[in-house]
C-alpha cells in the first residue's frame, strides 16, 4: 500500500515523540485520519465531542508536561471551533500544533462548501502557519512547524487540502526551477537552559543588594525553580508574591510567601507592593500593572527566558534574559544575607492574619453552602500530589485562596485569555498524561455546561477525572463585575430550576452526586475521590457570595453602593452574606 501524505504526517509526528492527538474527524480530514489509523499502534487519537475541547486538551497537555500538544479538526467549522483553545495556548506561551483540513486545491476560490481559508484565519494565533500544496513539503515543513512551536512556546498550524492528504508521499507533480523538496532533518530538538550574561547578573545583584524592602513576584516561568526561588527569597528576606498561573511555584503554607496578587490575590501581597523599594520579577510579565509598584517607587530586576517580555509593565533597571532556574542559581552567590528582616517579618504577621480570615470563611454551618467551604473540602479530600484544573470566574477566586499548594500539588487555569470552560478538557488531557495521579477539575456551572459532553469523553476513554461543580446557577464573575461598575446586575442569573449535573454523570455511567446540604459535602467528596472511575459532585452554593478583592478600594465600595441605590436585585441576600463574612472574620 502506497504511503500517502496523511501517513507521512503521522509517522513524522511519531518520530518527534508525539503519542497523542486530540480531535474530531470530518470529511475535510479523511486522508489525515487514514494516516493516523495506519499509525494507531504508536499514535493515539482521543476522540472528543467538540473541537474547542480538543484545543483546550492540547493546551492543557502542553501546560502540564512541557511537551508539544497536538489537536486536529476538519475544514471550515471544525477548524473555526479550535480557535478559542489555540488562543489560550498562545497567550499562556505553551507549544501546540494544530492540524486542519482544507478543500481540495482544484476548487479553492470557487466558494465551495465549507471553504474557509484557515491559514488566513489563523494568521494572528499561529507563529508558524502554512497550507500544504505539494507532498514534497512533508516532512520538512512538519519539522519547521514543530520546532517553531517548541522553541517559541507558541502555536503552529498546518492545513492540508483533501487531495494533498491522499496523494502519494513520493509524488512530485510540478516541474521544479529550484530545490525539489523542503529540506528535513532528524526530528530532534532540545532547549538547553538559557544562561544569564555575567554583566547582567552583576547589575541585578547590585540593585538587589541596595534594596531595603525587597519583594519577589514569581510566575509560571519559575516552575521547576522552587528551590532556587526560596533560596534567593531567604537570602534577601523578600516576601514571595505569586501570580495565579505561578501558584504552584512555592507551597502556599511556606512562611516566605504572601500568596497571590490582583483581584484574586491577598491583602498582604497588595500592601507590600505599595511599600517595597525593590522588586525582583521572575518568570512573569504580570499583566495587571495597577497592582505593581507605581513608577519611581521601586527599582525593578526582571528575569525571563523571553527577552521580549522584559520591561513590559514597569521600567526595568536590571533585565536578565535567562532561564529562571539557571539565573537564580548564579545570582544567589552574588547576594549577601539581609541584615534587616523586619520587612519580611511584617508581612509574615500580616499573612498569618489573612490565613485566619480565609479559614473563618470556610464555615461548615452556612446554608446555602459557602463556596469557600466547598473549596476547603476539596482541598482536604485531595491527595498531596493532586493536579487541580480550574475554569475562569468566581471559582478561580475560591481556588486561588482555598486550594493549598503542598507536596507535589499543581494548579492550572487559563491565565491570560481567562476563557470559560477549559477546566474539564484540561483535566482529561492531564489525566491522560499522568494516569497515576489524581486530577480534579473545579468548575462553575456556566463553564461546565458549555462543554459538558466531554465528561462522556472521560468515561469512554476510562479516565478517572474528578469533577467538582461550584453551582451558583449564574455567571457569578460577570454579576459582580456589573455591580463593581456601579450598575445593578442584569441577565446573569439563570431561571429556576437549578441544573442537576449529577444526573448527567450517572447517565454517562459514572459516579454522580448532588449536594445541597453542607453536612453531606465531605462524605460526597470522599466517595467521589475514592471512586475508581470518572466522578462528578454537583454542589449548590450561595449565589450571593461576593469574590471580594484582597483590599477593597474606596472606588469599589462607592460603585457597590451605587449599584444598590440604582435597584440591585437580591440585595438582601447579598448584604446578609457580606455581613456574615465580616462577622466570621471578626469572631475570635
Amino acid at each position: 500500500m502506497k504511503e500517502i501524505v496523511g501517513e507521512g504526517l503521522a509517522r513524522r509526528l511519531v518520530e518527534w515523540g508525539v503519542d497523542t492527538i486530540f480531535g474530531l474527524p470530518g470529511d475535510g480530514i479523511n486522508g489525515l485520519m487514514e494516516g493516523f489509523r495506519r499509525e494507531r499502534e504508536n499514535l493515539r487519537f482521543v476522540l472528543v465531542h467538540h473541537e474547542e475541547a480538543a484545543a483546550f486538551m492540547a493546551a492543557g497537555y502542553a501546560k502540564a508536561t512541557g511537551k508539544l500538544g497536538v489537536c486536529a479538526a476538519t475544514s471550515g467549522p471544525g477548524a473555526i471551533h479550535l480557535l478559542n483553545g489555540l488562543y489560550d495556548a498562545k497567550l499562556d506561551h505553551v507549544p501546540v500544533l494544530a492540524i486542519t483540513g482544507m478543500q481540495e486545491t482544484s476548487v479553492l476560490g470557487t466558494y465551495y462548501q465549507q471553504e474557509v481559508h484557515v491559514d488566513r484565519l489563523y494568521q494572528d494565533v499561529a507563529a508558524y502557519n502554512l497550507m500544504i500544496t505539494n507532498p514534497q513539503q512533508v516532512p520538512g515543513v512538519v519539522d519547521l512547524a514543530i520546532r517553531t512551536a517548541l522553541s517559541q512556546r507558541a502555536v503552529a498550524h498546518l492545513t492540508f487540502p483533501n487531495d494533498i492528504q491522499v496523494a502519494a508521499m513520493d509524488e512530485d507533480p510540478y516541474r521544479h526551477v529550484g530545490p525539489g523538496s523542503a529540506p528535513s532533518s532528524l526530528p530532534t530538538w532540545s532547549r538547553p537552559p538559557l544562561r544569564p550574561a555575567p554583566r547582567d547578573l552583576e547589575r541585578a545583584a547590585e540593585v538587589l543588594r541596595a534594596g531595603r524592602k525587597v519583594a519577589m513576584l514569581v510566575g509560571a516561568g519559575a516552575r521547576g525553580a522552587r528551590h532556587e526561588v526560596l533560596a534567593v527569597a531567604d537570602r534577601l528576606a523578600a516576601p514571595i508574591v505569586k501570580t495565579l498561573p505561578g501558584k504552584h511555584v512555592v507551597p502556599d503554607d511556606h512562611p516566605l510567601t504572601t500568596g497571590g496578587l490582583g483581584l484574586l490575590g491577598t491583602r498582604p501581597s497588595e500592601e507590600l507592593m505599595e511599600e517595597c523599594d525593590t522588586l525582583l520579577m521572575v518568570g512573569t510579565s504580570f499583566p495587571y500593572g495597577k497592582y505593581l509598584p507605581p513608577d519611581g517607587q521601586a527599582r525593578v530586576v526582571q528575569i525571563d527566558a523571553d527577552p521580549s517580555l522584559i520591561g513590559m509593565r514597569r521600567p526595568t533597571e536590571a533585565p536578565v534574559a535567562a532561564d529562571a532556574k539557571a539565573a537564580l542559581q548564579e545570582l544567589l552567590p552574588l547576594l549577601e544575607p539581609a541584615a534587616d528582616r523586619s520587612f519580611l517579618a511584617k508581612y509574615q504577621r500580616a499573612m498569618d492574619s489573612w490565613r485566619d480570615d480565609m479559614t473563618s470563611l470556610q464555615d461548615a454551618s452556612r446554608d446555602p453552602i459557602a463556596p469557600q467551604y466547598l473549596m476547603a473540602c476539596v482541598d482536604e479530600a485531595a491527595s498531596d500530589d493532586a493536579i487541580l484544573t480550574c475554569d475562569s470566574g468566581t471559582i478561580a477566586t475560591w481556588a486561588a485562596r482555598h486550594w493549598t499548594i503542598r507536596g507535589g500539588r499543581e494548579f492550572y487555569l487559563s491565565g491570560n485569555l481567562a476563557t470559560m470552560a477549559p477546566g474539564l478538557p484540561y483535566a482529561i488531557a492531564m489525566q491522560h498524561a499522568f494516569p497515576g495521579r489524581q486530577v480534579v477539575a473545579f468548575v462553575g456551572d456556566g463553564g461546565f455546561a458549555m462543554l459538558m459532553a466531554e465528561f462522556l469523553t472521560a468515561v469512554r476513554h476510562d479516565l478517572p477525572v474528578k469533577i467538582v461543580i461550584n453551582n451558583n446557577n449564574s455567571y457569578g464573575q460577570i454579576l459582580w463585575e456589573q455591580i463593581i461598575l456601579g450598575y445593578p446586575e442584569y441577565a446573569v442569573r439563570h431561571r429556576q430550576p437549578e441544573a442537576d449535573f449529577s444526573v448527567w454523570a450517572r447517565g454517562c455511567g459514572a459516579f454522580g452526586a448532588k449536594v445541597t446540604d453542607p453536612k453531606d459535602l465531605p462524605a460526597a467528596l470522599r466517595e467521589a475521590f475514592a471512586h475508581d472511575g470518572p466522578a462528578l459532585v454537583d454542589c449548590d452554593v450561595n449565589p450571593n457570595e461576593p469574590p471580594m478583592p484582597g483590599k477593597v478600594k474606596y472606588e469599589q465600595a462607592k460603585a457597590f453602593t451605587e449599584a444598590f441605590l440604582r435597584g440591585q436585585p437580591h440585595k438582601a441576600g447579598i448584604l446578609s452574606t457580606v455581613a456574615r463574612d465580616k462577622f466570621n472574620e471578626l469572631r475570635p
